[in-house]
């Protein structure tokens, strides 16, 4: 990754250029860092002149991002422990039985039930589990997801063409030329206005697919308090794993 020096410090950051963009996109994120989109004409004396201006607010940025810290104990999948979705937690009850030789995992009453092979290891019944969860939540959220996108595209005249719901460590979201609609399955651990503004945010890539002005007021007009959200995101964002 290219580095632009300032004062003390060495902002890294990753570039992409766009045919036809018409200004510099800066973008800091706590997972992907800092990214910068371009015209594919610019130079890169202009580049560095961007970068020069927005530095103190891209180092400040950086700053806070070191200040949040991720969930530094994983969850042990036991009897008792919480896990969330749509920002409630709900207990999990595990229960050893010899009539199973995996383990299976439903949402019964308002708790997570989990039965898992009696004869099997704590190790083995973690790891099990936590892919149990994975997938719980990747089908879960295919449906819920699809729900509120069925609400939000239309007041932007949209229609996406799929909803994929994906394993990914540093988006929460993306969306593809062909209006594929990715969404980050941990997002379901937030609460509903989290969920609603990531899917909100990648509609608004349908018709921006920058992160400029432009972008932020096609959001803004069916979230006015997105910033609000985003900021929460960014703050919990790093929880939200098994």
């Amino acid at each position: 990754m290219p580095k632009f020096p300032y004062g003390t410090s060495a902002i890294e950051y990753s570039i992409q250029y766009v045919p036809n963009k018409k200004d510099v996109s800066i973008i800091v994120d706590w997972t992907s860092g800092v990214s910068v989109t371009v015209p594919d004409n610019i130079s890169q004396e202009r580049i560095d002149l961007v970068l020069r201006q927005k530095a103190p607010w891209i180092l400040r940025r950086l700053s806070e991002f070191n200040e949040i810290k991720p969930l530094t104990t994983r969850h042990e999948f036991i009897s008792g422990e919480k896990f969330p979705y749509l920002g409630r937690q709900y207990r999990l009850k595990v229960a050893a039985t010899d009539s199973t030789s995996d383990v299976i995992l439903a949402f019964q009453n308002g708790k997570f039930i989990a039965s898992v092979p009696k004869s099997s290891s704590p190790t083995w019944r973690q790891e099990q589990l936590r892919i149990a969860f994975r997938d719980w939540y990747i089908k879960q959220g295919h449906s819920k997801v699809q729900q509120r996108i069925k609400l939000f595209a239309p007041r932007l005249g949209l229609t996406p063409s799929k909803t994929v719901m994906k394993d990914q460590q540093s988006r929460w979201g993306s969306c593809t030329k062909n209006g594929t609609i990715n969404i980050n399955w941990r997002i379901l651990m937030a609460p509903m206005r989290i969920v609603d503004y990531v899917i909100v945010h990648e509609l608004g890539h349908m018709i921006h697919a920058d992160h400029s002005s432009d972008f932020w007021t096609v959001v803004a007009s069916v979230m006015p308090d997105y910033d609000e959200r985003k900021d929460w995101l960014r703050v919990h964002g790093p929880t939200l794993q098994l």
